[in-house]
């Protein structure tokens, strides 16, 4: 290994999270490079609100669609239309959106390359020696150092269990699928319309999703039950959202976190990002945007690993993080807890969603991020309005 360079960070994971990451590390002068397995595409509904376009200075030629309204189905067929006031929710196409996070950490100077991560040690510099492999069947060997290392490879990351990240063996997801189609161009379709399907038959404990991408459109669902036949319910949710007949461009799985990790450092130097940390919000599974902070705090908490020396600079990635979110994805938690439990449970749930104080201030939270306490009026009516819903004086 003599004469091979030691990078400042190796980033495992060249998605949102990864990229970002590498992104700010590679702009502060650091040596990065970042390390993607290639073609691999996380099964994703693909929606950023208007606060990650604003903050991560997404481009509009990457919006494949401006959805404007969601329509969410109860157990019974009954609906709870949710028009956006004045604003709009992008949908990425998930396959170009990576590709372009990549290209731009690239542009802003990280080195990519592509290939598996195997496995990691130490030297006694406590250098990171990480263990990788070529892609294909017959690939090659290969070993890459670096002062540090970011974990963003998924829910099941290699990196987090290769580190002894504590509690990564236990992380708690949800299996997601889905099948990208093309999208209708005539009939009752809306391409600017998201709908969520919540009945037991599509997903015993989460949800089943029609969002539109322009040409292409994503149909799916996720659940923790790993006996519950994913690609037979949504077969059955295409049927249900008339897309049996459209054609099918490709499917996709994997396993999505709906919990953060107690800790996302091993105590050395190697900090998770992403999936690989748990960032993705229950109840709604949103990822794409927490990937993305995630992926801006690990890059934040390893440059002041890099310039201090100070182990405890990588915690300072999931208190930043917590402090900032942890209250909303308790909240969240809660809520997929109890409401996803029955079919009786949901019907009351997308009644809940009617309620035209109930959507102001969910459109709200979604698109800034941020709880909304400017409305208290607002707030004590939804507060005896889930009363009456989960005692049962109002009918769903």
């Amino acid at each position: 290994m003599t004469g091979q360079p030691i990078y400042d960070t190796i980033v495992v994971g060249g998605g949102p999270s990864g990229a970002t990451a590498a992104s700010l590390l590679a702009k502060s002068g650091r040596s990065v490079l970042l390390l993607d397995r290639g073609g691999r595409v996380k099964p994703c509904g693909g929606a950023i609100p208007p606060r990650c376009i604003q903050d991560y200075a997404i481009p509009d030629e990457l919006l494949a669609a401006r959805v404007t309204s969601a329509r969410v189905f109860a157990p019974s067929d009954r609906i709870a239309d949710m028009p956006i006031e004045k604003g709009f929710v992008g949908m990425v196409d998930r396959q170009e959106f990576d590709a372009w996070l990549r290209a731009r950490a690239a542009a802003d100077g990280a080195h990519l390359r592509t290939g598996l991560f195997e496995g990691l040690s130490r030297d006694a510099d406590g250098v990171v020696m990480l263990q990788c492999r070529e892609t294909g069947p017959d690939g090659q060997a290969f070993t890459l150092l670096a002062r540090s290392v970011i974990g963003a490879d998924g829910a099941r990351s290699g990196v987090a269990r290769a580190a002894g990240v504590k509690g990564a063996e236990k992380m708690r997801y949800v299996f997601a699928y889905h099948e990208i189609v093309r999208s209708p161009t005539h009939g009752a379709f809306d391409p600017a319309r998201c709908e969520v399907h919540y009945k037991g038959a599509i997903s015993p404990d989460f949800y089943g999703w029609v969002f539109p991408h322009g040409a292409t459109t994503s149909v799916g669902l996720g659940s923790a039950n790993k006996g519950f036949a994913l690609r037979k319910a949504t077969t059955a949710l295409r049927e249900t959202a008339g897309l049996a007949g459209a054609e099918t461009i490709r499917r996709e799985g994997a396993p999505i976190p709906l919990k953060p990790l107690p800790r996302w450092d091993d105590g050395q130097s190697v900090l998770l990002a992403g999936d690989a940390a748990g960032v993705v919000a229950p109840a709604s599974g949103e990822g794409i945007y927490y990937a993305m902070l995630g992926g801006q705090l690990a890059g934040e908490a390893v440059e002041r690993f890099l310039a201090t020396g100070e182990v405890r600079a990588l915690r300072e990635a999931r208190r930043r993080f917590m402090r900032s979110h942890g209250q909303v994805f308790w909240i969240l938690g809660i809520m997929q807890r109890y409401w996803y439990s029955s079919d009786g449970r949901r019907e009351r749930f997308v009644s809940i969603c009617r309620d035209q104080d109930v959507q102001k201030l969910t459109w709200a939270a979604y698109m800034t991020k941020e709880l909304v306490r400017a409305k208290p009026i607002a707030h004590v009516r939804i507060f005896f309005k889930n009363i009456g819903h989960l005692t049962g004086l109002l009918q769903a």
